[in-house]
């Protein structure tokens, strides 16, 4: 029995042939996909801050930082995939910034921290390392 196997049966074969290797990458690189970590809670409490007016302020988005609310660049190290907001006020203020880290509004504080699952969550205790 002759086959005849023309160039659109050959293209054809070869994409069936390569396609189990296709799905197999596709779902390897979502296997292998991260989300950034979630932030640690430093504080239950929000803290007050004095803000200049056209000064630029990086607000700590990861929990880590030594200088809260303020960024210290912890994130680099101990979340990566988490960067800090940078915001810069229009006037001078004083303001209550986030220091539970799950605020609808960041920076500013919108009560989350009284939130059961934030008022019985551990707090992030600062180690050397």
């Amino acid at each position: 029995m002759n086959t005849v196997v023309t160039k659109l049966d050959r293209t054809l074969i070869s994409l069936t042939l390569r396609q189990p290797w296709i799905t197999s990458m596709a779902s390897s690189k979502v296997q292998h996909s991260t989300l950034p970590p979630e932030p640690v809670i430093p504080s239950k409490k929000p803290f007050k801050v004095e803000l200049v007016g056209g000064k630029r302020y990086s607000w700590c988005t990861c929990g880590h930082s030594k200088k809260q609310p303020f960024c210290d660049g912890s994130h680099k190290t101990k979340a990566p995939g988490l960067f800090p907001l940078r915001f810069v006020p229009e006037k001078d203020a004083t303001v209550w910034l986030c220091g539970c880290k799950y605020t609808s509004n960041p920076p500013y504080c919108d009560g989350t921290h009284k939130q059961d699952f934030i008022v019985s969550a551990p707090l992030h205790e600062h180690t050397d390392s």
